[in-house]
């Protein structure tokens, strides 16, 4: 059963502007490590911090059906397997958000000048 969906498309020149007026500062705020060190070994970085942000906001979307809980941008991580296949770590108030009774599933694309994630939440 479907307990929530989120979507969202970002202009991948907004998450550069971003990145080149606010630095360190937006970058620590918005992305965990493991991401900013991902996005910074592609060649397009922005492209793949543009999904990283799209994949949060589509699943902060997905979540806010199902949950009050508070959490941070850093609460949601986004990684790749090695097949590519984009998956997603829970940390802090999020951690055991996710157990056996749900699951989160996300789809990320990109054109040359856009990015979307869709998210879907939905019991086992």
């Amino acid at each position: 059963m479907v307990l929530g969906i989120g979507i969202d498309i970002i202009e991948i020149e907004r998450i550069k502007k971003s990145i080149d007026d606010y630095g360190d500062h937006f970058l620590n705020k918005i992305y965990t490590k493991t991401e900013i060190d991902y996005a910074q070994s592609k060649s397009n970085k922005y492209q793949h911090f543009a999904a990283r942000f799209a994949a949060k906001e589509a699943i902060y979307k997905a979540l806010s059906n199902d949950t009050d809980t508070v959490y941070s941008w850093q609460d949601v991580e986004i990684y790749n397997e090695v097949n590519g296949l984009p998956k997603v770590n829970f940390y802090g108030a999020l951690k055991d958000y996710l157990n056996e009774n749900k699951q989160l599933k996300i789809s990320m694309s990109h054109s040359e000048n856009y990015v979307t994630c869709v998210a879907i939440l939905s019991s086992k």
